[in-house]
Formats: C-alpha cells, structure tokens, sequence
C-alpha cells in the first residue's frame, strides 16, 4: 500500500515489541511521514532509539491524561504539517495493583485512570485534531476481547476497553459526514510491555494457543498489516468497526 505523502501521529510505542511500533514500521516502509509521542522520560529513552532506527525526526511529549500536552502536540503537528491523514492510538493503563486482585476491589482512583488514559484520551485527540484531519482521514485504535467477555485479571481494562470500543463507535458517527474513518483492531494476546503487567498473562497465551481456530498465536506483523488496511483508502467503506485479529478466537463459545 502507498502512503507516500500521506502524515499522521503514533502514540503508544514503548518498545520495538509493541503494536504500534510494528505499525510504525510499516507505516515508514510504505513512505508516510510519521509523528511519534512519549509520556514521560522513562518512554522517551525507548522511543528515541526507535525514531532514529525509522528515520524520524518528528517526536514530540504527549501525555494524554494531560490535556495542557495535547493541546500542544496538536499545535506542533499544524505547524509542521498543517494536515495530518491518519492517527494511531495504542494507549492503555490501568494500575498494577488492579490487575492483580479481584476486580470488586478496583478503587475510584484506579478505575478513573483506566478510563481516563485507555478510552477518554481517545475521544479527546479527536476534539483536539478534529480540523486538522484531512477529508479522507483514518484513526485506529486497539482493543482485545476483555471488553466484552471476562477474561481473569483483565479486570478494570475490561471494562475501558468496553469504554474504548463504545468511543469508536460514536465517534464514527460524529465524523462520519466528514468522510473521516475511525475502527478499533481487537488483537489476541501478544507478548508486549503492557500485557506483561496483566497477573496469569503466559497461561492466557498458551490456553489462547490451543483454543484458537488456528492453533497458534497471532503476532504483532499480522495485527500491522490489518492496521495498514484500516489506515488505507483500500478500507474507505469501513468506519465504526471493531475488526478481529485473533486466529479466530472470538468465535469461540467457551
């Protein structure tokens, strides 16, 4: 797929394992210009070495529980670029403690953190980067299957991605008329930083293993080249969308 000309913003890489950095490779190899954020210093010490490596030099702070920093990523893309085609979210938090027991126990604290950074932050780059969008433009988000079946430990982040996938959708229909896209790619379990976090993860890969469709995990190039589809003009049809890619797990009824 052609991207040459095309500009659009990362957020969410921490690692050369995670999702969006393999999005972010493709991305780059199919000629876009890329923005990539960090949150703080400690991501940002992982981030640089990544920009360097795609040959970006556009790398801004943007911690999205910040409002205050998304105001100024916005400000810094319209005058370096003036329009951007696409953005990708690949953001989400929830406290570790709240992974960990039971989610009866999640605190008001740390269910307004999970919801905060995981799916409001979602909502509000699109207010923010509403006028800069060019007519055409695509935003992908990521999500996974705990958003509307239980799955142990996942606790809070169920719940936000529930949030987060509801936000897809609306914001779909808000956008809609200005030929604007936005769908969200339920990915299966990867091994990345933030699933590192999440208490039992590796018996949730191995029984995600021998219960999908395909018998095997997905990786972090599949959930990419899905992405690229769904930042494409080839998926110009497709908006609110929540796509699978997960060997066929979720059709399962156990």
């Amino acid at each position: 797929m052609d991207f040459n000309g095309k500009k659009g913003i990362i957020l969410g890489i921490a690692n050369d394992k995670s999702i969006a950095y393999s999005i972010a490779l493709l991305l780059k190899n199919s000629g876009a210009q890329l923005c990539l954020t960090y949150p703080n210093e400690a991501i940002e010490k992982r981030v640089r070495p990544i920009a360097e490596e795609l040959k970006v030099d556009f790398v801004e702070k943007c911690d999205v529980s910040c409002e205050d920093d998304i105001h100024k990523l916005r400000d810094a893309v319209v005058a370096r670029w003036q329009k951007i085609d696409f953005l990708v979210h690949s953001i989400a938090y929830a406290e570790k403690e709240d992974l960990s027991r039971r989610f009866i126990e999640t605190s008001k604290r740390g269910f307004m953190i999970a919801l905060d950074i995981s799916a409001y932050s979602l909502l509000a780059l699109c207010r923010e980067f509403e006028k800069v969008f060019e007519d055409g433009s695509s935003i992908l988000t990521l999500t996974y299957l705990g958003s509307e079946r239980v799955v142990p430990n996942y606790n809070v982040m169920g719940v936000a991605k529930a949030a987060l996938e509801a936000v897809v959708k609306y914001l779909a229909y808000d956008l809609g008329p200005k030929q604007i896209r936005i769908n969200a790619i339920s990915a299966g379990p990867i091994k990345t930083l933030a699933a590192s976090g999440i208490s039992g993860f590796s018996e949730m890969l191995k029984s995600f293993e021998d219960r999908a469709l395909l018998k095997r995990k997905v990786t972090q190039e599949e959930v990419a080249n899905a992405g690229l589809f769904l930042l494409s003009n080839m998926s110009s049809g497709i908006t609110g969308e929540i796509v699978f890619v997960d060997c066929g797990y979720n059709l399962l009824g156990f």
